[in-house]
């Protein structure tokens, strides 16, 4: 059976979290605000059902791994980079995969966005 309770207090905990990593780390802050620029644009544009699924997708991967960054990052800074070495490859390899979902949104953003640009612009 689902306590009601218990969910309120676990979407609270999220919650909690999410605005702490949204006031301490500029790079969520950047995402988002980017996030917004697309929706904007996917309104402005009239961009189809499809289209919104995939930058619905791709906006979610990129926050969900900067969150993801920023957690693994607290955990590593509990070492210390003196008591482990691995400690910055760590940070390296999760700043990798916010860079790879970054330049995947990026690519996908563009093949949505390019024809109607070219569109509205004419060809580049």
């Amino acid at each position: 059976m689902i306590r009601v309770g218990r969910l309120i207090k676990s979407f609270g905990y999220a919650f909690k979290g999410l605005f702490k990593v949204f006031r301490e780390e500029q790079n969520l802050k950047i995402q988002t605000t980017a996030s917004l620029l697309v929706i904007i644009l996917g309104i402005y544009f009239g961009i189809n059902h499809l289209e919104w699924i995939l930058l619905t997708l791709v906006m979610a991967l990129v926050l969900v791994v900067e969150v993801t960054n920023s957690a693994v990052e607290r955990i590593t800074d509990v070492l210390k980079p003196r008591i482990n070495s691995y400690v910055k490859e760590i940070k390296d390899i999760m700043a990798a995969a916010v860079l790879l979902s970054s330049a995947a949104a990026v690519i996908v953003g563009l093949l949505v966005f390019w024809p109607y640009l070219a569109e509205r612009f004419g060809q580049f």
